[in-house]
């Protein structure tokens, strides 16, 4: 009789207490921790080689916590997981423009509008322009489901519609303000449509928004219990480092704009730049490995969470410190937003994408960031 030999249960143990150790010796765990003992370490916030050390821990720390998101995005599978990243980083975003208004009061009125729109035009027209280009230049065309891109830009339309234009022309207060029941008005919307996006995302249409590999179950089994609660605790360690020090950053930021003459709306430009980038690289990745319905459901997604999260948040903080926020934009930013939301609706309409798409998109872009520097 043949006896197959079985591994001793003592050496798999043993294995799989190794590849933990491994992985808490990995740079996504220890650049958060690292980033944690700068902050308090009592260093002189003005020193030079303070804010060299912390600009790289920042984005160490925010790489690091999109990567715990994924990690746990495998755990529960799709379309779960991009909603996960999109939620992680809009909660990055909303904790930098709530702790920055704190601290700026009625100069940083300006600042909840001037990131959540160049997040959205970074979004509309980088993230997805790049993916659309580098997708269309390696597969020359790309497939995707039209019905979850329609879902998701008929609610980004509305939401970006009643935060950031409207303000603009309503007359209950002078300016590109809105009135306390008007605010809260739209707070509730934005709720509200970005809820019923999340039912039809991940039940009622939840076939739309899956690529064609499926929903990654195979993935989610690799990732055990034990691995994902580390994963939750590291991500909240992460996001936490972020804002503490993306607020430390913030004035040596608006210093070196203000240096070069630059208007100061370009440090919105930067900070949703920084927020947006892990996220970017993933939609990219996506994009470059022929899975354009991974890079869409998390480029839109983030849009829409970025808008229908920041607007409510904001409004509860403008409102306990008596701040009045500035939402409306100018006529040539709602030109450009206007150009950006349409633009990416006729790229989106047919259900297959192609390299002239992206180009369109990134001169969009382009004009953007000129006219900002430019106005």
């Amino acid at each position: 009789m043949l006896v197959i030999p079985t591994p001793d249960s003592n050496h798999i143990y043993k294995r799989i207490k190794t590849q933990e150790m491994r992985s808490l010796l990995q740079w996504t765990t220890i650049t958060p921790i690292l980033a944690w003992a700068l902050f308090f370490t009592g260093w002189v916030y003005d020193s030079s080689l303070f804010q060299v050390i912390a600009s790289v821990l920042l984005i160490g720390s925010v790489m690091a916590g999109v990567h715990h998101s994924e990690v746990i995005a495998h755990k529960v599978g799709e379309p779960y997981g991009t909603i996960i990243l999109a939620v992680a980083i809009t909660i990055i975003e909303v904790s930098i423009i709530i702790s920055l208004m704190v601290a700026g009061g009625d100069e940083a009125a300006a600042l909840a509008r001037d990131t959540i729109l160049s997040a959205t035009m970074l979004i509309l027209n980088g993230i997805v322009g790049l993916c659309l280009f580098l997708g269309g230049l390696k597969f020359r065309e790309q497939i995707f489901s039209k019905h979850s891109a329609s879902i998701a830009l008929v609610s980004l339309t509305a939401i970006v519609i009643l935060t950031l234009v409207f303000p603009t022309f309503t007359t209950s207060v002078e300016g590109p303000y809105y009135s306390t029941p008007q605010l809260i008005f739209v707070s509730i919307a934005c709720l509200v449509i970005y809820s019923f996006f999340l039912l039809a995302q991940t039940s009622r249409h939840r076939e739309y928004f899956l690529s064609e590999e499926g929903t990654d179950d195979a993935h989610a089994m690799t990732v055990s219990g034990r691995k994902m609660t580390v994963s939750l605790v590291l991500l909240l360690l992460s996001l936490g480092i972020v804002v503490l020090l993306a607020k430390t950053l913030s004035p040596t930021i608006e210093k070196i704009v203000i240096s070069y003459d630059l208007p100061k709306a370009l440090v919105g430009v930067i900070i949703a730049a920084v927020i947006l980038l892990p996220e970017g690289i993933a939609a990219i990745n996506a994009a470059r490995k022929n899975k354009l319905q991974t890079s869409l459901n998390l480029a839109l997604g983030s849009a829409l969470a970025s808008i229908g999260l920041t607007i409510p948040c904001v409004s509860i903080v403008s409102s306990l410190y008596g701040m009045n926020i500035i939402l409306g934009l100018d006529i040539k930013s709602i030109i450009l937003l206007g150009l950006s939301v349409f633009t990416v609706m006729l790229s989106l309409a047919s259900g297959r994408t192609n390299i002239v798409y992206g180009a369109v998109l990134l001169v969009n872009l382009a004009a953007f960031i000129f006219l900002v520097i430019h106005p």
